[in-house]
């Protein structure tokens, strides 16, 4: 999924709680933010904008703080005792190059969520290689019934199913456990791929545009306007041996020469895809169809209102955690 710089609504990039990468022989910054209140809604949204001013990893510390217990008739309690924390603290890392504390300052004063009290402590980060933590104890192989597994390079004994998506994901989302691609890849799985040309707004780790080849489209399109995301969505599809698939680097201005497309699929955001709405209908055929996720149930009709000023036609609206999943036809 792509990093919008502009937001105005909860959102979420697809990460567990995990830690990411650390670029070897690089410097990296660790920022301890505190969150109040604790909320994984407000995690992922801080992910995101902390995304937009160059952080890109990020760690859940979900500890629970003890008390100590006053007044117990009980002499055999235990004198401290667990409580969830009102406050969470959420880890992000940066390179030290990268650093701007005026940016960073700005995104949080702009904090799209209100009443939330957000503080931190910056710190050097300790010179761990991540990328072998996050393997060996957080990112398992995502398994879709029998129809569809992904798994990392260095995962063994996967699960048999019809496809198999093999990644080096390095990153916290296109995984394929964030709800919102999780539906995408069953919708994918569901209808017919046959011979469709596939535009993947927002690619990530291209694992969607990666599916629908593999299901029979004879053509995808992936597009993010992250470098790193387009670098990395080249090795998933090599390690993959799929042909055409196209990368680029870009946002929707990318496609005024591009297209015509029978599928668009557009995991980002609510804002995001109603700014940009518009542009993905133009470059459909008639009677196309699109997918769009990374956005709550509850924003559903704002997307269909704009969907339906575009032109488009409300097939169905899927749900999973709150995270809605919808499909329109153009015409």
């Amino acid at each position: 999924m792509a990093h919008p710089h502009a937001l105005t609504e909860p959102f979420a990039i697809s990460f567990p709680p995990f830690p990411l990468i650390i670029i070897n022989n690089m410097q990296y910054l660790e920022f301890t933010f505190t969150l109040t209140p604790k909320s994984e809604a407000i995690e992922d949204v801080l992910a995101d904008v902390l995304a937009g001013v160059g952080f890109d990893s990020f760690v859940r510390t979900d500890q629970l703080e003890y008390t100590r217990q006053q007044g117990s008739a009980n002499p055999e309690a235990p004198e401290f005792v667990a409580v969830a924390p009102e406050a969470a603290q959420f880890k992000a890392y940066i390179p030290a190059a990268a650093l701007d504390m005026a940016a960073l300052d700005a995104a949080l004063a702009d904090f799209p969520l209100p009443s939330t009290t957000i503080t931190y402590q910056q710190a050097e980060a300790d010179n761990r290689d991540w990328n072998e933590e996050w393997e060996k104890n957080y990112f398992q192989p995502l398994v879709i019934g029998n129809r569809c597994v992904v798994a990392g390079t260095f995962h063994h004994d996967v699960p048999e199913a019809a496809y198999r998506i093999t990644i080096d994901p390095r990153m916290s989302f296109g995984t394929g456990h964030h709800a919102t691609t999780a539906q995408m890849l069953c919708r994918i799985l569901d209808d017919d791929m046959t011979d469709l040309e596939v535009l993947d707004m927002g690619c990530g780790t291209s694992i969607l545009a990666i599916l629908a080849r593999m299901r029979g489209a004879r053509h995808c399109l992936a597009i993010d306007n992250d470098e790193w995301c387009v670098d990395n969505s080249l090795e998933n599809i090599r390690l993959n041996g799929m042909d055409q698939i196209d990368v680029l680097l870009g946002d929707a201005n990318t496609l005024t020469d591009k297209g015509p497309f029978d599928l668009v699929i557009a995991n980002i955001n609510r804002n995001i895809l109603v700014r940009d709405l518009p542009i993905y209908v133009s470059r459909m055929r008639p009677h196309a169809i699109i997918y769009m996720s990374g956005f709550y149930v509850d924003d559903v009709p704002v997307i269909q209102a704009k969907a339906e000023e575009c032109g488009l036609r409300l097939i169905d609206v899927r749900s999973e955690n709150n995270w809605a999943c919808v499909k329109f036809a153009r015409g």
